[in-house]
């Protein structure tokens, strides 16, 4: 059985690999996603390794569909036009340099261009797709909303300093997230809203630090995210996990 995501030349939406489903695999069970950010690294795989699990997915990305977080009108409009729910939305997007410049290392790098780009990008267009999302998660049975975020972004974690922009752009994120958690409970009380982390990952993203750090490829952060989300129960909402499940500290 040979399942095909929607085409992005009809609806503008991710258009998959054609992935073979076990034989079991029937379309009324089928669970599906969103993943926004599908044509990043993480995205991407989380999209490939979710469909090789029989999901249905969809995507939306800025260079396949036009979809930039930094806009909210294109956010609202390609969000809007989707029908029906998700048992996952995923937000992948994301960005490391704030306007071009490198991370900073002391206060004296600090620019005021790097840090509103980074809060826009990092911040700011993720809450405004939870703003939609919330629309998008079923009332009547488990959903997850993640967001991908980043251990830097933690306040009691911080040990080491610099990376200025990057952090405090991540710190709001996961404010927004354990924020819009305690609202959607109110109406969906089955939801699961987590940030995750998920380590140094092999990508275009990061291809300037890996030297530093352990990494994984995106396959395998992709098999490691899903395995922490499909852990999840309506108790974990608002919480922040590490790629082994692991609690990190706001």
């Amino acid at each position: 059985m040979i399942i095909r995501t929607r085409s992005e030349k009809k609806s503008g939406i991710w258009d998959g690999l054609d992935i073979p489903l076990p034989r079991s695999s029937s379309r009324q069970m089928m669970q599906k996603a969103l993943i926004l950010g599908a044509s990043g690294g993480i995205g991407g795989a989380v999209a490939a390794q979710l469909a090789r699990q029989g999901w249905s997915v969809d995507g939306l990305s800025r260079k396949a569909d036009g979809f930039d977080v930094t806009d909210p009108q294109a956010v609202a409009s390609q969000l809007e036009r989707l029908q029906g729910t998700y048992d996952l939305v995923f937000i992948a997007t994301g960005q490391l340099h704030g306007a071009g410049h490198p991370p900073e290392k002391s206060l004296r790098a600090l620019s005021a261009e790097a840090m509103a780009d980074q809060f826009v990008v990092n911040a700011i267009g993720p809450a405004l797709v939870m703003r939609h999302a919330q629309r998008l998660l079923p009332r009547d049975r488990r959903a997850v909303l993640a967001v991908l975020s980043a251990r830097v972004g933690s306040i009691t974690d911080n040990r080491l300093g610099g990376w200025y922009s990057y952090r405090m752009a991540k710190a709001a994120l996961n404010q927004a997230l354990r924020t819009s958690s305690v609202e959607i409970a109110r109406t969906h009380p089955k939801a699961i809203c987590v940030a995750l982390h998920p380590g140094t990952v092999q990508t275009e993203f990061t291809k300037d630090y890996t030297a530093r750090h352990s990494t994984v490829k995106p396959a395998q952060a992709a098999r490691n995210l899903i395995n922490v989300i499909e852990g999840l129960t309506p108790g974990n909402t608002g919480q922040f996990f590490d790629w082994a499940g692991k609690p990190v500290p706001w």
